[in-house]
């Protein structure tokens, strides 16, 4: 299908930040084929007057766990440690397939709605929500975040690395890559140097990336500093789980001489500013990061600790929490804040979008121009970064389909999905 927005304000997320005023941008086969201000030649299936609308690149939520959607405002008010095992772990034991795919599809509705078009989901019983995902339409990293505390492993003892290889076969590649997989563990504190390295093996014989939770409170990276004699980055990086693409969920805690390692072996940090600070985790050092040339990404992280997954949220707190803690406004612009939503996102998932450009996959929102909360608009990136909201966002295009517009969500069933999470997860995980 050919598709033309015109007439919108596009902003373009390129390397001089560009902000085309009356721009027109074509779309075929799933990929952007023209940007400028005048109209490509030719005849379009569908053409989109996108008159004083904001059209940018999808967001790109890089850190996530979809399906804990049903646990939205359980158990707050506790610090990270006690809230997971005091109230996440006993919940996620009760999990079904049934379940986990009603949940997923939720969090897919909430994205979708506010405009996300790529995901990394770090969580479990990953072939279903992969399921869900290749329904909804939007592109992922899919990962399932291994754990193991035994003393003595091996692949057949730890079961998360049957399901490494089982998410694999499944989902990797599917839909033109559309849905990726990654390989996963979910935190130093959780397993043991010999996973690690037997996940590190497997990104690398089968070129994929890493997910991994780093330091994300002063406890846990602490601990690690006295057990091992290292930060948690530098003993993973030490068995090779930084080897390949790879991105470190938090990094509150991280050091100087850590992001000298990430910078030279490219491991994005990302930034969780609301979940960090809801669990009173801490502010992670995002100048510092960016200064030492980590790459920086931005994650809503689950929203049972969020408690939302509105990306336009996540940027704005970005930027203003810097500038707050450094007692510099310009600690983080509202470009810096953009580009970690979006470019910086699809370096980090080694995803063509992030970007409206001649080749990169039509991954599009448009927000409404009427929107009361964005009027005037004096300048763009403040607008996005400051004002706007995931209730701003009118359509959300995905690889040149369109998969929302005006409300409608026009890959998922609403409905179905409202009633079978009511009437079916709830009372399985809490018994209501």
């Amino acid at each position: 299908m050919k598709l033309l927005f015109q007439h919108v304000t596009a902003v373009l997320m390129d390397r001089d930040r560009r902000v085309l005023s009356n721009a027109f941008v074509a779309v075929e086969e799933g990929r952007i084929t023209a940007v400028g201000t005048e109209k490509p030649a030719g005849s379009f299936d569908r053409v989109i007057d996108g008159r004083g609308g904001l059209l940018m690149p999808g967001l790109v939520n890089c850190h996530t766990h979809t399906a804990m959607t049903s646990m939205r405002g359980y158990g707050d008010g506790h610090d990270l440690h006690t809230w997971l095992n005091d109230y996440i772990f006993p919940v996620e034991d009760r999990w079904d397939d049934r379940a986990i795919r009603a949940a997923a599809d939720l969090g897919l509705m909430e994205m979708i709605a506010s405009g996300t078009t790529c995901v990394a989901d770090m969580y479990m019983r990953m072939p279903v929500v992969g399921k869900a995902i290749a329904q909804a339409g939007i592109s992922a990293n899919l990962c399932n975040g291994a754990i193991f505390f035994g003393e003595d492993f091996s692949p057949a003892a730890c079961g998360d690395c049957a399901k490494q290889e089982e998410l694999f076969s499944a989902w990797h590649g599917y839909d033109r890559g559309r849905i990726r997989v990654d390989a996963a563990l979910h935190a130093e504190y959780t397993s043991t140097p010999a996973l690690w390295e037997w996940i590190a093996d497997f990104a690398k014989s089968k070129g994929i990336g890493m997910h991994v939770h780093i330091s994300e409170t002063q406890k846990e990276h602490e601990q690690c500093k006295a057990s091992r004699g290292k930060t948690p980055i530098q003993a993973l990086a030490e068995r090779g789980v930084f080897d390949v693409r790879a991105i470190a969920a938090h990094c509150v805690f991280t050091e100087r001489s850590d992001w000298d390692i990430m910078a030279q072996k490219g491991v994005t940090a990302v930034h969780n500013p609301c979940s960090n600070l809801k669990l009173g985790s801490g502010v992670a050092p995002i100048p510092g990061l960016l200064k030492a040339g980590v790459n920086v990404a931005l994650g809503t992280d689950g929203v049972s600790s969020n408690n939302d997954m509105d990306m336009f949220e996540e940027m704005k707190l970005a930027a203003i929490l810097q500038n707050g803690v450094h007692q510099d406004p310009l600690a983080l612009t509202a470009w810096d804040a953009l580009e970690m939503a979006t470019v910086n996102g699809a370096r980090a998932l080694g995803r063509e979008t992030g970007q409206i450009a001649v080749g990169k996959d039509a991954d599009l929102i448009l927000l409404d121009p009427d929107a009361p909360n964005l009027i005037p608009c004096h300048d763009a990136a403040n607008n996005i970064a400051y004002a706007a909201h995931g209730s701003n966002v009118k359509l959300n295009m995905c690889r040149g389909k369109v998969i929302y517009e005006n409300g409608e969500f026009l890959t998922i069933d609403r409905e179905r999905i409202l009633a079978e999470v009511r009437q079916y997860t709830i009372p399985l995980l809490f018994g209501k």
